[in-house]
């Protein structure tokens, strides 16, 4: 930890997911080594389907690889009558779609006059502990925030976005085996890493809890696992299933869930969000989660996997989020590439001054 001003010291933190965006940020797929079984086009159909449920309402910043890329993608959305005036293209060479990890994690404070100024932290991104050599994509932070012309804070150590989940009250989940995994930042302890999640986050509470489920190579991002629905509410992925390989770990975080406390001291609404059964490529499982949704100005865009609790899945996120539409899209294409609809965007927050 360097003397440098962290964003907390500057009045930043990380909002909640749910907060109003300017933007909606994706990177167009075109590594088929991500997709194992469905074609392009079929994740390209994936991609389409998100966008077109987004635009009404935020914009969406797309990064394509290079020209050739986005004339195809314009083309596509052209096709399928989505408002290209609300998409604003980034011609930047990328490695993988999952833009949550290496893209910017955008911060707000209030400025003086009571409008919102927004920053970014610039988290290393080593491919989810080195398991991939993406280095175009470790690339991607540092060139989007100096376009944007946003002021940008190097924490120097590793973190995904899909790792750590705020309310934006003061509060941050996060899990033990990603965050300690020592494949990402040397000697890592509980006590440096809160240290660096109040500082970057702007947070004063931190949420620990354990595990991940079968197939996730992220060594257990919070987004397949549990999930603020607002700043009291937490959606828990609960397999009651004793033989299910993901029981055990999945109980263990309800019940850390149910005695956790936030910023205030308060204890949590905890709900329960079923899983869909296993869904597995070649006999080998995948990490298919209806946690891996993402929750847009009007829409959220819930993954589903033709199992009978899809239509469970989206009922408990309709009564939570009474103000948006509840968007299902072909999770099984997506999660052939080990993520979902959450791991594939990035929120900005709006900023505005009076």
């Amino acid at each position: 930890m360097t003397d440098e001003p962290t964003p907390a010291s500057c009045g930043f933190s990380m909002p909640a997911e749910w907060e109003l965006h300017e933007a909606t940020w994706l990177t167009w797929p075109h590594n088929p080594e991500t997709w194992i079984g469905p074609s392009m086009e079929e994740v390209e159909a994936v991609y389409v389907q998100m966008i077109s449920a987004l635009v009404p309402g935020e914009s969406v910043h797309l990064i394509v690889k290079d020209e050739t890329q986005q004339q195809k993608a314009a083309d596509l959305l052209k096709q399928n009558k989505v408002d290209l005036d609300k998409v604003r293209f980034f011609v930047l060479p990328t490695n993988d779609s999952w833009v949550r990890d290496y893209g910017p994690n955008f911060l707000t404070r209030e400025t003086d006059s009571g409008g919102t100024e927004i920053a970014a932290n610039l988290w290393h991104f080593d491919s989810w502990g080195k398991k991939y050599n993406y280095d175009l994509d470790s690339k991607v932070s540092e060139t989007l925030t100096s376009r944007l012309k946003v002021r940008a804070f190097k924490p120097g150590i590793v973190l995904e976005g899909g790792s750590i989940e705020v309310n934006g009250q003061g509060t941050v989940l996060t899990t033990r085996q990603c965050l300690l995994s020592p494949n990402r930042n040397e000697t890592p302890t509980i006590e440096m890493m809160e240290r660096y999640l109040r500082d970057f986050l702007g947070v004063q509470t931190v949420v620990w809890l354990d595990g991940e489920i079968t197939g996730d190579d992220t060594d257990g991002h919070i987004d397949n696992i549990a999930r603020f629905t607002d700043s009291k509410n937490v959606v828990a992925v609960y397999e009651e299933n004793t033989r299910d390989p993901n029981h055990a770990c999945l109980k263990k975080n309800l019940e850390a869930l149910k005695s956790a406390r936030d910023q205030n001291g308060n204890g949590f609404n905890v709900t329960l969000l079923p899983t869909p059964g296993r869904v597995a490529y070649d006999d080998s499982p995948l990490p298919a989660s209806y946690a891996n949704f993402y929750i847009g100005n009007q829409a959220i865009l819930l993954p589903v996997f033709g199992d009978p609790n899809d239509a469970a899945a989206r009922d408990i996120l309709a009564s939570l989020f009474t103000d948006r539409e509840i968007v299902p899209v072909d999770g099984k294409v997506l999660v052939s590439g080990l993520g979902g609809p959450h791991c594939l965007t990035q929120q900005q927050p709006i900023e505005f001054d009076f």
